[in-house]
């Protein structure tokens, strides 16, 4: 049985022939999850591109050194850049669409304070909601094999990111919409615009079309806020990027 070599996200400067401590959360991994010994094989990869092997060269409790090797500057990045904007939604909901979009290939993502977000985040709240949202896309770059990390935008009030919208083709969850996708000429960057449970109100949808948003309409059935990114996601792959 071959073992699939665990890859791991690390803060820590990269460099060829370089010794590194990993944090403590996957050196505990490492440690004690994997049981993994001296001299096992890595991947390490820091978010900004490419990946290095490596080997573990010393296993403690807290701390576990890796040896890195070769640099390999592959990507598995879709050719088709996309920005997801999406209402904060309640439970456990925007985690579940962090984690499935960047399998999908999302490249940024703005978490957006909208009419009907029933989800009261601010201050230091904010703050701790957004590092581990930050931590969720570094932990799902692992699985997925990408190595480079999605930007995360600081979550903003939906009049502000609306006021200045992404540049590329940009699209709202519409249900009026009838026009299909394959009309549209194949852009390079693709932006989508998603409220939360209960959906974008008629006032938002209007700012956002008055600002370029093409409306979008998936289906005749109507999806749920952690439902309707993930199939656009796929549609757009499918039509302008790499599936």
């Amino acid at each position: 049985m071959i073992m699939r070599i665990p890859r791991i996200f690390t803060s820590a400067p990269l460099a060829c022939d370089r010794i590194i401590e990993l944090e403590e959360a996957p050196s505990r991994h490492l440690n004690k999850a994997l049981r993994m010994e001296a001299g096992r094989e890595l991947i390490i990869f820091d978010g900004q591109g490419g990946e290095y092997q490596a080997i573990i060269h010393e296993v403690g409790k807290k701390v576990t050194r890796v040896k890195l090797l070769a640099h390999d500057n592959i990507e598995r990045e879709s050719p088709l850049y996309t920005h997801l904007a999406i209402g904060i939604s309640r439970g456990d909901k925007m985690d579940w669409v962090l984690q499935k979009a960047t399998e999908l290939g999302i490249n940024e993502i703005t978490p957006l304070f909208c009419e009907r977000t029933e989800v009261r985040l601010s201050g230091s709240r904010l703050e701790k909601k957004q590092q581990q949202w930050q931590k969720l896309l570094q932990s799902c770059c692992e699985q997925c094999q990408r190595n480079t990390v999605p930007t995360l935008n600081t979550a903003v009030n939906f009049e502000k990111f609306i006021n200045e919208p992404p540049s590329g083709l940009n699209f709202v969850l519409h249900h009026r919409s009838e026009k299909p996708l394959s009309d549209h000429n194949a852009p390079t960057s693709c932006g989508l615009l998603i409220g939360p449970e209960g959906g974008l109100s008629a006032k938002e949808i209007e700012l956002a079309q008055n600002a370029n948003f093409e409306p979008l309409r998936i289906g005749p059935r109507v999806m749920r806020t952690e439902t309707a990114p993930l199939a656009a996601l796929s549609l757009l792959q499918q039509l302008w990027g790499d599936f």
